[in-house]
């Protein structure tokens, strides 16, 4: 499975946008697809995730209640509508799926390529 990640751009703070996440084949329902996010010289750090076959969604603290991550099963694909972006949520978001949820980023094995975020204040 190869993932592709789209739909970043800029936005002013307040604004919305939506990623995507798109599986090149079917997605297990096994799997757990996350998004993270990274700023240069930073850390990978988790946004959010959902398990494939459940639907279970999961946040980090920062970003509960502004984005929802959600699920097209027959696209084999994953949403992240981010609302009332701030400029800390300004990073390249990466989408990931793994076999076991985790906020680390080294617990996912297959990556998208990034889609950068920018958010002007």
């Amino acid at each position: 499975v190869q993932l592709q990640a789209s739909g970043g751009g800029l936005v002013q703070a307040g604004g919305s946008l939506r990623l995507s996440c798109s599986a090149s084949s079917r997605i297990y329902s096994s799997y757990i697809v996350a998004w993270f996010r990274q700023n240069p010289g930073k850390e990978r750090e988790f946004v959010a995730a959902i398990r494939w076959g459940s639907g279970i969604r999961y946040y980090e603290d920062s970003v509960r209640g502004r984005f929802t991550i959600s699920k097209v099963s027959a696209e084999n694909t994953v949403y992240l509508q981010m609302n009332n972006l701030n400029p800390d949520d300004a990073a390249v978001y990466y989408c990931a799926a793994g076999i076991q949820y985790g906020t680390n980023h080294k617990e996912y094995r297959l990556w998208g390529q990034g889609t950068l975020v920018t958010v002007s204040s």
